[in-house]
């Protein structure tokens, strides 16, 4: 079967009575818009997106009929957490790590990047209180790496700092 589209999300769905069948994907594979994959039950799913920036997520429904229904389900993988305790470290750790280009995500008001041990020992020596799960990582932080430089001009990320610091 071919996927071209995502047909909607099981939240938007009456599902109930339907087999459901599961297609797992690591978190990473969720922006691929081509890929081969198998169901839990063994479906056949090739999934080719013309359209860019689909991104699967989690419960998104790719085919239904009268029977069963096929949905994503997202791996869960080592993460690392933080929980910053203010607006000003939130911003602060955000920046770090997409300074270092790693992908971001935020979930239940805390910080999570998928493990790196690396990441992990230079979060902890920066001062921030790593902790590593397991977690499903669902919202991946969509962002564009603006240009930036080191001259003295005021960037993006002074002025939330500022903003961020005024309200402490």
């Amino acid at each position: 079967m071919i996927v071209q589209e995502i047909i909607g999300n099981k939240s938007g769905y009456e599902i109930t009575g339907l087999k459901i069948d599961l297609l797992e994907l690591e978190w990473y594979e969720t922006t691929k818009r081509i890929q081969r994959k198998k169901t839990k039950s063994g479906m056949e799913i090739a999934i080719r997106f013309v359209r860019e920036g689909q991104r699967l997520r989690q419960d998104d429904i790719l085919y239904i009929d009268t029977e069963k229904v096929v949905l994503i389900d997202i791996i869960p993988c080592e993460t690392i957490v933080l929980c910053p305790e203010t607006l000003l470290e939130m911003g602060t750790v955000c920046y770090e790590i997409g300074n270092k280009h790693m992908p971001l995500f935020i979930q239940d008001n805390k910080v999570m990047m998928p493990f790196e041990m690396p990441m992990f020992r230079w979060l902890e020596a920066s001062g921030y209180r790593p902790e590593k799960q397991v977690v499903k990582l669902f919202h991946l932080l969509k962002s564009n790496v603006e240009p930036h430089g080191h001259s003295g001009n005021t960037s993006l990320f002074t002025k939330i700092l500022n903003l961020a610091s005024t309200k402490e």
